[in-house]
């Protein structure tokens, strides 16, 4: 069992979820990689942490959204690791369309993935945290759980789920030393959307930065927030300045 930090990442295989994984494995972390589908991509995830950083990195296949599937999943990575110091709950999906023609199980799939995924995730890691008497959860929102976004209600639910989740879960873990912190990406440049074509006069008048962000973006937040031992509850945007 490894004497260094482990750091689990849910949709660890691609976009967001590969840039974060490699940027905890280039701090000396070893890397729990959680994917939904494609072991191929999880796979290359983690022989570059392996190869570029020296760390051990390990891909487990699980549907977040499936309590007793995401439990059984956490206890690989007990088996293997031995325990969890930071948990990344970065998977998320999209069923976008307009809610006067959304479908029930549209937005279910969407609030199951996003929402109760990260649920699941905390309750299947908190012993790992209690015993340690210390930890770091940070949460993956978006801007959308902020300011809302047309077609996009089932998403934006589970954001801002995301929010009140990470608030009432700092508070509750605090004495035990533990932080819980949200991250709220605005428009990054990833699969999820290239779906959109933003227009580069959208992302002149829209995003105060000029440019879409990178997935590095993204993962640079998730680092600073794995080392700050006196941040919880907080939501971070890295928008470019959209939100604010």
């Amino acid at each position: 069992m490894s004497e260094r930090q482990i750091a689990l990442v849910t949709g660890g295989s691609r976009g967001l979820g590969a840039a974060i994984s490699l940027k905890l494995a280039s701090m000396g972390m070893d890397v729990a990689v959680f994917y939904a589908g494609n072991r191929e991509m999880a796979e290359e995830v983690c022989r570059r942490c392996t190869e570029e950083y020296g760390v051990t990195a390990k891909a487990y296949l699980c549907d977040v959204s499936d309590f007793e599937a995401s439990k059984q999943a956490v206890s690989e990575v007990k088996k293997d690791f031995g325990t969890v110091n930071i948990l990344v709950n970065n998977a998320g999906i999209t069923r976008d369309g307009l809610i006067a023609t959304m479908k029930e199980a549209d937005f279910d799939a969407v609030m199951d993935t996003n929402l109760k995924g990260a649920f699941n995730m905390i309750r299947h890691c908190c012993s790992f945290f209690i015993r340690n008497k210390g930890g770091r959860i940070i949460n993956l929102s978006s801007v959308a759980g902020i300011m809302g976004n047309p077609g996009q209600s089932s998403y934006a639910a589970s954001k801002a789920g995301i929010i009140g989740l990470t608030k009432s879960v700092a508070r509750e873990l605090a004495p035990k030393g533990v932080t819980c912190n949200a991250v709220a990406p605005g428009f990054i440049d990833t699969d999820m959307t290239k779906k959109l074509s933003l227009s580069p006069e959208y992302i002149s008048s829209a995003i105060p930065l000029k440019r879409v962000g990178s997935p590095e973006d993204v993962a640079d937040a998730v680092a600073f927030l794995a080392g700050a031992s006196y941040i919880t509850g907080e939501v971070l945007r890295v928008d470019g300045g959209i939100a604010m």
